[in-house]
C-alpha cells in the first residue's frame, strides 16, 4: 500500500512541476534570455558557501532547466544534473 502512495506523489508532483515548466521558463525571475546571454543564476550566498568549484565534481539533485548547474560549470565545475522531470532535462539541454 504504501508503494502505491509514493507512486501517486511522484506523479502529483512530476504533473506540477510540468504545468510551471513554460511559465518558469519565461518567467523575469529566471530570465533565461539573461542566463544564455551569459548572466549567472547563482546568488552571491550561494557563490560564497560553495567557494572556488572549479575542477570540483558536482551532483545537483533536482536541477529543474539546468540554470544552477550550467552556472556552476561556467564557473569550472564538472556538473552532473538531474531531475524527475524528462521536459526539463530536454530544456537543459
Amino acid at each position: 500500500m504504501k508503494s502505491v502512495e509514493v507512486d501517486n506523489y511522484l506523479d502529483i508532483n512530476r504533473q506540477s512541476w510540468n504545468k510551471r515548466l513554460e511559465a518558469h521558463l519565461t518567467s523575469d525571475f529566471y530570465d533565461v534570455k539573461g542566463f544564455v546571454a551569459g548572466k549567472s543564476s547563482l546568488n552571491p550566498i550561494e557563490l560564497e558557501i560553495l567557494g572556488n568549484v572549479e575542477g570540483k565534481s558536482i551532483l545537483h539533485i533536482q536541477c529543474h532547466f539546468g540554470q544552477d548547474s550550467i552556472s556552476l560549470s561556467r564557473l569550472g565545475a564538472d556538473v552532473l544534473g538531474i531531475d524527475l522531470l524528462n521536459q526539463s532535462i530536454a530544456k537543459a539541454k
